[in-house]
């Protein structure tokens, strides 16, 4: 694809996996379907089209087929690089932003905010904070990767739980994502139900090194250091989904999350917080559970019926494949953000 067909511009200035980048992974193949988008930044695979950084000037001239390119920013930093080009530099740009944040903006995003075309937020919960008109676009997922069918985790740790019942819970290792509630409610079921085990998946940074080390020593304290496992950050999280039993999201702190819907789409139950929008993915006491944030102990009640009955896990389970499969497809989602990009076409 060369400048001139590029008609849909996705930056990405994290160089580092975050929720935001995965979203930009799992969108822009999907929307390549019916529009030409490419990436800019780092931290993206190289089977996705991109802008190289010396290709920028070509943006002076319009695309082909359209009178202006959609700079669709996802951070800060992203909506201020779409308004120095536009506005500064003049190129024939439309910024469109996609905002997940559940708390106040700050006046520097307010402003940021004001100078957009258009506001996508990813839930009702977002468009809440927004003091300005926004369209509400939820998440979707990749219902080929994250589905019942597919392989299973191969080798060490997985040997490791063969023949168990697993209860997991992925996401980077840090307070904000509640790995403590998942442990101190694993502390307090496991030694009832003796045929479960625990399984924390996610990456561990150097400033939480200490955290880690305090929910491994009141792992060792609690007798269950061989069943409480930490794996670290595995190459292919969807296949843990399909292993998982149960699927627990206990952050405090969450823009959207995706996991419970990965969960769902692997026909996995899911026990959540009310953090994100996790409230509006799951139908609580029907597709899974939702407690409320920061309670170890409505997370433990709510995970506990789900150890003790395989019933209920089956049932629930298939309800929340139904409903993903229904509601949250990510062909969905790039449709729906189409529309709003069509729209800003249309106006001129």
């Amino acid at each position: 694809m060369t400048p001139r067909e590029i008609e849909v511009i996705a930056p990405n200035f994290k160089r580092r996996l975050s929720g935001v980048t995965s979203t930009i992974v799992q969108l822009i193949p999907e929307q390549l379907k019916t529009l030409p988008v490419a990436a800019l930044g780092p931290g993206l695979p190289a089977s996705l089209p991109h802008l190289s950084w010396r290709e920028l000037p070509q943006l002076w001239r319009r695309p082909t087929a359209r009178s202006f390119r959609i700079w669709h920013a996802r951070r800060n930093v992203e909506m201020l690089a779409g308004v120095v080009l536009r506005d500064l530099l003049r190129m024939p740009l439309k910024l469109v932003f996609t905002s997940a944040a559940q708390r106040r903006h700050t006046g520097y995003t307010r402003r940021l905010l004001n100078r957009m075309d258009a506001i996508i937020a990813t839930s009702a919960k977002s468009a809440a904070f927004l003091d300005l008109p926004a369209t509400i676009v939820m998440h979707g997922i990749d219902l080929g990767r994250f589905s019942p069918d597919g392989p299973l985790p191969s080798g060490p740790a997985a040997a490791t739980i063969q023949g168990r019942k697993v209860v997991g819970c992925s996401g980077r290792i840090r307070h904000q994502k509640g790995t403590d509630l998942f442990v101190a409610a694993m502390i307090a079921l496991l030694p009832r139900h003796p045929d479960w085990t625990a399984v924390i998946t996610g990456r561990t940074t150097a400033e939480h090194a200490g955290y880690e080390a305090e929910l491994r020593a009141a792992i060792a304290r609690a007798g269950l250091e061989g069943r409480i496992l930490f794996l670290g950050e595995v190459d292919d999280v969807a296949v843990w989904f399909r292993r998982f039993d149960l699927y627990v999201a206990p952050p405090r702190n969450e823009g959207f999350g995706l996991t419970p819907l990965e969960a769902m789409a692997s026909r996995t139950p899911v026990v959540a917080s009310d953090a994100g929008a996790f409230s509006e993915l799951i139908v609580d006491g029907v597709t899974g559970r939702v407690v409320p944030i920061d309670d170890a102990d409505a997370l433990a009640a709510a995970i506990e019926p789900y150890l003790a009955d395989d019933d209920l896990r089956a049932e629930t389970a298939e309800r929340g494949l139904q409903h993903v499969r229904e509601h949250f497809p990510l062909a969905r989602e790039a449709a729906e953000i189409r529309a709003v990009y069509e729209r800003l076409w249309h106006e001129g």
